[in-house]
């Protein structure tokens, strides 16, 4: 048996972050491509349905990850990895052979349904392998692949579009189902935990040794079916996490407004502010550049710190960053604040997730990250739809306002966080109950 060490979940690792790449990837496509898109007059694109469509995709993903965390109960983690890779793939061809706002939203929808399932399925993977005192730095190693992929959307999109139409740039994104889904078909382990709540002993232990992880007990399995299912909602609101499971919540809302409402619109936004069509379109590749970073700073400053307090003062630094641009400052700077802000912007909602780990014990973690990132996608659907409907009204600069004051909102909610548990921990009738709920780890 080899030691559960940093080294023993790489290549788990490896195959979570080649599918969130291709995630990133697909997230990023549309705002890169959607300058080229609105001018193009055989689509029939309006700012008003752009962010409308934004929308479909983002509904999609929070059915997806509600959909994901139900059926991996039956399926197993790597069956629907694969089946949401796929599900993405498919829907960017439907996309790149769209002829009009209703079939290409329809595509971006069951893109959507997709893209939902596999980042909550790649977060729980990389957690439950994961050494316990690496739990952020692996999450925010992991998602530097989001950004990469964002990257490259938006290579694709300065290249690509201009020479052979934006089409060709959804084509792009049919790849993950030819490269990601052999190699998660071939290597990826399957969950012991999940394994071992389908009465696959033996499995799990073998999984267990073979990746240097404690062997799974009972208490570490999350329960099947749709009665399991149920208890482990209950559990999210036992004494001990009643006040921290809607604070969490309320958090991821924000993050996720922020992550998909910046992805969508910030090249449609600079371009407003009269920067041009090649500048506005970097500006997607210079913020995803500023989130790797910020991810590799946010997980070990998390791990030393605690990822609460990271992701309360990420929020407030990305509120001064999407203030700051809504004014027009010199091309220059403003590059680099929007790769300042890329530093803060996305890491923040990552250490919402990692901050879950510490709130829930081993019963409650899987249901409690589900539902922090399932909830989260409400904040994902109007994200897009908010920029569209100020796009719309020519009130382009005001999505700026908006964000920040996400920001904020979701700096308060995140940090409130320790106190709700404390507060929780001391109503609970039961003194063990909050022990158990995993409240006295470190935040």
């Amino acid at each position: 048996m080899t030691g559960h060490s940093f080294r023993s979940v790489l290549p788990v690792l490896a195959l979570c972050w080649l599918a969130v790449f291709f995630d990133g990837m697909d997230v990023n496509i549309y705002g890169a491509v959607m300058p080229h898109m609105l001018d193009d007059p055989g689509l029939g694109l309006t700012p008003a349905s752009a962010g409308t469509i934004g929308s479909w995709t983002t509904f999609g993903m929070l059915i997806g990850a509600l959909l994901a965390g139900n059926l991996t109960d039956w399926l197993g983690r790597r069956p629907m990895l694969v089946a949401s890779v796929t599900l993405f793939s498919l829907g960017s061809a439907v996309c790149a052979l769209a002829m009009s706002p209703g079939s290409f939203g329809a595509g971006r929808f069951l893109a959507g349904l997709g893209l939902g399932g596999l980042m909550p399925l790649c977060l729980a993977m990389v957690l439950e392998f994961a050494p316990p005192r690496r739990a952020a730095l692996t999450t925010g190693i992991l998602m530097t692949s989001y950004h990469a992929g964002g990257m490259a959307a938006t290579g694709l999109g300065l290249t690509v579009a201009p020479a052979a139409g934006w089409r060709w740039v959804f084509w792009a994104g049919v790849a993950p189902a030819l490269i990601a889904v052999p190699l998660l078909l071939k290597l990826m382990p399957e969950s012991p935990g999940v394994l071992l709540a389908r009465g696959e002993r033996e499995r799990a232990r073998a999984v267990a040794v073979q990746y240097g992880l404690p062997e799974p007990t009972p208490v570490e399995a999350p329960a099947g079916g749709a009665k399991g299912r149920l208890a482990a909602v209950r559990a999210l609101f036992a004494p001990g996490t009643r006040w921290s499971t809607p604070l969490l919540w309320l958090a991821s809302f924000c993050g996720l407004l922020l992550v998909y409402g910046v992805s969508t619109w910030l090249p449609q936004l600079m371009r407003a502010s009269g920067y041009g069509l090649t500048s506005s379109v970097s500006f997607l590749m210079v913020i995803n550049a500023g989130g790797i970073v910020g991810m590799l700073i946010a997980g070990r400053t998390a791990d030393r710190f605690g990822a609460v307090k990271v992701s309360a003062l990420w929020f407030v630094l990305t509120a001064a960053g999407a203030l700051l641009l809504k004014e027009h400052l010199p091309l220059g700077v403003t590059y680099a604040v929007v790769a300042i802000t890329g530093v803060w912007l996305f890491s923040a909602q990552v250490m919402v997730y990692a901050a879950t780990d510490t709130v829930y014990g081993a019963g409650e973690r899987a249901a409690g990250l589900g539902w922090v990132t399932g909830v989260g996608r409400t904040g994902a659907v109007l994200g897009p739809w908010l920029g569209g409907a100020l796009a719309a009204n020519g009130n382009e600069s005001w999505g700026f306002t908006a964000f920040a004051v996400a920001g904020l909102v979701g700096a308060a909610a995140i940090a409130l966080v320790p106190l709700a548990g404390r507060l929780g921990a001391r109503r609970s009738p039961a003194p063990d109950a909050a022990a158990q709920s995993g409240i006295g780890n470190p935040v």
